[in-house]
């Protein structure tokens, strides 16, 4: 199976290149990667230098430039009048993919009702800080949930069946499952593709990432009438306690982090109730923007 990949970058030179690279290492069986675009959105660093250094040395890479940075969705919308094969994979700029990760999550498209699948992405932050913890409560809590009711993020894989996606979303794959679902395709989370990422390391950038991500679920469930799988609270609540370990850090840390949600929470609800910000054009997590794969990390 041929899949198209998209990288949607901006200012990501601490992270494009290993991104790349770790890309052409995949090892692949059944799937193979026919095509990598780089959208490179209104950078002011060497994203684009390093983005065509690498198109030099392969073919299949190709980089598209969008002076003006327009916004996420943007970017997709361009992918998809370029990408030519009939899967594509959504990766972030800021993550990098196991070896297997490509395998793992456009496998399951042999199965002609799968419309989208989702990789599982796992924190390299240090969890015995409060902000790694907290970052590790959240995205362990993603895979629970997910194993249950598909919830995709950072690094996705959909049929070629969608022209574009809404321009005002602020979430974006979760506006893709809508439009999949609509046309009667089924929703897979692919635990086994494994993608690694960067949480905040600090309140700010935590606050700025999770406001934007409530604020697009909410606008999908008033305006949509879609409720993605995470905001079911009572589910959350009973998989903390069902799933994570019940020790000193857990009882002091939890409570805080959930307070931390909450003002997110109505952070966003604050933007959309009172259209004070719409969350378009992405306000940058910087901590979030270098990964770093020097520390083991447990699956």
């Amino acid at each position: 199976m041929k899949c198209s990949i998209g990288i949607f970058a901006y200012n990501e030179e601490k992270n494009l290149g290993k991104l790349l690279q770790a890309l052409l290492n995949q090892e692949l069986n059944q799937v193979s990667i026919d095509e990598i675009i780089v959208v490179a959105s209104g950078c002011t660093d060497g994203t684009v230098p390093i983005s065509r250094e690498f198109a030099k040395k392969d073919g299949r890479i190709k980089v598209l430039v969008q002076p003006r940075r327009k916004g996420k969705v943007s970017a997709i919308n361009f992918f998809l009048k370029e990408a030519k094969n009939d899967i594509l994979v959504m990766e972030s700029g800021d993550t990098i993919p196991e070896k297997n990760a490509v395998e793992n999550l456009v496998k399951p498209f042999k199965d002609q009702k799968v419309g989208m699948t989702g990789a599982h992405p796992i924190p390299l932050n240090n969890p015995k800080t409060f902000m790694g913890f907290a970052v590790s409560l959240l995205w362990g809590l993603h895979h629970q949930i997910s194993l249950r009711n598909p919830k995709m993020g950072e690094m996705v894989a959909f049929r070629n069946v969608l022209k574009s996606i809404p321009k005002d979303t602020a979430v974006d794959e979760a506006s893709i499952e809508l439009l999949l679902k609509n046309k009667g395709y089924k929703l897979q989370y692919s635990p086994e593709a494994i993608i690694y990422n960067k949480g905040p390391e600090n309140i700010k950038d935590f606050l700025i990432q999770r406001r934007r991500i409530y604020f697009g679920h909410l606008a999908l469930k008033k305006e949509k009438g879609y409720r993605v799988s995470t905001l079911n609270n009572f589910q959350a609540i009973f998989l903390i306690f069902k799933n994570v370990p019940l020790n000193f850090q857990f009882f002091l840390f939890t409570p805080f982090v959930i307070l931390l949600e909450a003002l997110a929470r109505f952070l966003g609800w604050w933007d959309y109730r009172f259209k004070k910000k719409g969350h378009v054009v992405w306000e940058i997590a910087e901590s979030t923007k270098k990964v770093c794969l020097t520390r083991s990390v447990k699956h």
